[in-house]
C-alpha cells in the first residue's frame, strides 16, 4: 500500500487468491481489509459483496471460475483491469478507479498488484 500511495479503504475492488474457501477469509486479514481477527464479521457484514464497501472476487473467484494455476495471477489482474476500463459487463463495479489483484504460489510466494485507472 505504501508504494502505491493508497490504503485498503481506497480499493474499489479486490480479486484475491481463494484456492480454497478458508483462504479468502485468511487473506482479508493479510491484506488489511478488516481488523485483525475480524474476517468472519467483515464477510458477514456484506462488505465483500458487489454492492459492499470492498467488493471481493466479483469474478466468482477460483472456486467458481476455475483455478488455472500458473495463469491465476494474470487472470486476477485481467479482471481488475476490465473493471477499471469499464469493460466488465454484468460484473462491472461502477466507477472503479483502484483495484487490487492478489495471488499466492504454493504458500511460499505472494504477488500483489494495485492498479489505478489513469488520468485521475
Amino acid at each position: 500500500y505504501e508504494q502505491a500511495g493508497v490504503g485498503p479503504s481506497d480499493l474499489d475492488l479486490v480479486e484475491l487468491h481463494d484456492c480454497f474457501a478458508t483462504a479468502e477469509l485468511v487473506h482479508y486479514d493479510n491484506l488489511g481489509l478488516c481488523e485483525e481477527g475480524g474476517a468472519a464479521d467483515f464477510f458477514l457484514s456484506g462488505a465483500t459483496w458487489r454492492d459492499g464497501r470492498t467488493p471481493v472476487n466479483v469474478s466468482g473467484g477460483l472456486e467458481s471460475k476455475g483455478h488455472p494455476i500458473a495463469a491465476t495471477g494474470i487472470a486476477n489482474i485481467w479482471e481488475v483491469c476490465h473493471h477499471l476500463r469499464g469493460e466488465a459487463g454484468d460484473r462491472q463495479i461502477e466507477g472503479a478507479k483502484v483495484g487490487l489483484a492478489h495471488v499466492i504460489g504454493l504458500g511460499s510466494a505472494c504477488g500483489i498488484h494495485i492498479l489505478e485507472k489513469s488520468g485521475l
